[in-house]
């Protein structure tokens, strides 16, 4: 490479008018003037050529596609590999509708526990709030799995020779048809990722090649994929741009504090108007327009005003802020992010809480609606009793039940498998059994106990004892 002008580097924004006769601003006898003077010929007489119109290197510029490509696949991969992780045997995360459990990273929530699943509802609503009001639709742009689909899709038909094709041409029949066939096997991939969270996917492949998968499986995953067939064929952005709600949702969120993606005003007077920003948008809007609720935040703006302005030596002119007051992250010290940001914190020490402290075994008991009440022999008093025992430990365990008069220490007996109940871990298990107590005169209250083999109280349930009539 030659000698690098002088003024390279220098903020030359536009034609700097001299004197004519003189040269520019040079120290001294530079070695670079002559080359700067023949550089002058270029130009009209008494104005010092811009960047673009010297042999000045372009700086490299940092740009934001790498980033958001590593985002959306480290996004995918947690999707598509969390159903196939397991802690203790149990899944990460999975829905077991026929156990009526929630497999919760290692936990077991029965259905009698969704208080816990609500407050874990209520930190991922208030999660979502809170980075929606920071960081804007960075969700859109940059993690959602529509935007990631629609990205996926343009590419392959990039790959294929069929971006941007406005006729058809049948040339093209067989690159059309391999698209299709492309888009039919990733929405089966989908699908059958969101069937992996009700199914393991041991048991979905198992049951998939020997023909046992459930019909109502099937059901699942061919409606699903016909769904996200459709969007990968017709919709698209569509999607983005006019039906989904969380665009115009999140405009009332928003405020001078949320992370935009903008074109300064001070800026708009550097703008070469190559429209550069606009031909690489994939919502079709122009962002030197300001604000617009289409924008999803995913940068290919700004990546394309960094490379244009990086051939003349200069900065990209867009760029993301904090509002568009320009103060900064400071602009985040605000009362309404900071509250939601306490609320959220509050939640998530209280759900913490909550599973840490949460008894290793619950204990459900109800009169038997099969087996009526008797009166014995000797006169005392035969009650069926139904139990629930489930297990919420991550290990085997044995158990046995023990019965008390309420607000005693009278021991009751109880005839049945009430011994030695082994369960694995996160089972639940019903166990019948017959309570034996006196006749009582109106009602008797009982507590049963839900011991462990070492004697300690784990659950506790109570119920009561009627007189039986016309005995």
């Amino acid at each position: 490479m030659g000698a690098v002008p002088w003024f390279c580097g220098a903020n030359q924004h536009s034609f700097k008018t001299v004197n004519p006769g003189t040269a520019p601003d040079a120290p001294g006898d530079s070695p670079d003037l002559l080359h700067t003077i023949n550089n002058l010929k270029r130009v009209p007489f008494g104005t010092v050529p811009t960047m673009a119109e010297t042999s000045c290197p372009a700086k490299k510029q940092t740009l934001l596609s790498p980033w958001r490509r590593r985002s959306q696949w480290s996004a995918t991969l947690l999707l598509l590999l969390t159903p196939w992780f397991r802690i203790d045997g149990n899944s990460l995360l999975r829905i077991d509708i026929p156990a009526l459990t929630l497999h919760f990273f290692g936990q077991l929530l029965r259905i009698e526990e969704l208080y816990l699943v609500l407050i874990f509802s209520l930190i991922l609503t208030m999660g979502f709030l809170l980075m929606t009001m920071v960081l804007g639709r960075i969700w859109c742009g940059w993690l959602c799995p529509q935007t990631t689909l629609t990205d996926l899709a343009e590419w392959m038909a990039t790959r294929l020779g069929l971006r941007g094709l406005k006729h058809s041409r049948k040339k093209l029949l067989g690159q059309k048809l391999a698209l299709q066939l492309s888009f039919l096997l990733l929405a089966l991939l989908v699908s059958a990722n969101l069937l992996w969270y009700f199914i393991t996917p041991q048991l979905f492949f198992a049951q998939l090649f020997s023909g046992q998968l459930h019909f109502s499986a099937w059901i699942f995953l061919l409606v699903f994929t016909a769904v996200i067939y459709s969007d990968l064929a017709l919709v698209r952005r569509l999607l983005c741009r006019d039906f989904c709600p969380y665009g115009r949702f999140q405009t009332s969120l928003s405020d001078q504090t949320t992370l935009t993606l903008h074109l300064p005003e001070s800026e708009r007077e550097r703008c070469i108007e190559c429209n550069s920003c606009v031909r690489v948008c994939p919502m079709e809007i122009d962002i030197r327009q300001g604000y617009q609720i289409e924008c999803i935040n995913c940068g290919r703006c700004l990546d394309a005003c960094r490379q244009v302005m990086s051939n003349r030596n200069q900065p990209g002119l867009i760029g993301y802020s904090f509002g568009t007051t320009g103060h900064g992250a400071k602009a985040l010290l605000n009362p309404r992010t900071l509250l939601l940001s306490l609320a959220t914190l509050v939640l998530l020490i209280i759900l913490m809480f909550a599973i840490y402290y949460r008894p290793a075994a619950s204990l459900k008991v109800s009169v038997s609606h099969t087996a009526a009440s008797r009166i014995l022999n000797d006169g005392n008093q035969a009650t069926f009793f139904n139990a629930w025992i489930n297990n919420r430990s991550r290990e085997q365990a044995t158990y046995r039940l023990k019965a008390r008069q309420t607000g005693t220490n009278i021991r009751l007996t109880l005839k049945g498998q009430t011994d030695q109940i082994e369960l694995e871990a996160g089972e639940n298990s019903r166990v019948d059994f017959v309570l034996v107590t006196p006749a009582p005169e109106n009602q008797l209250g009982v507590e049963f106990i839900l011991m462990d083999r070492n004697g300690v109280e784990l659950a506790i349930a109570e119920a009561y004892i009627k007189e039986l009539q016309g005995y």
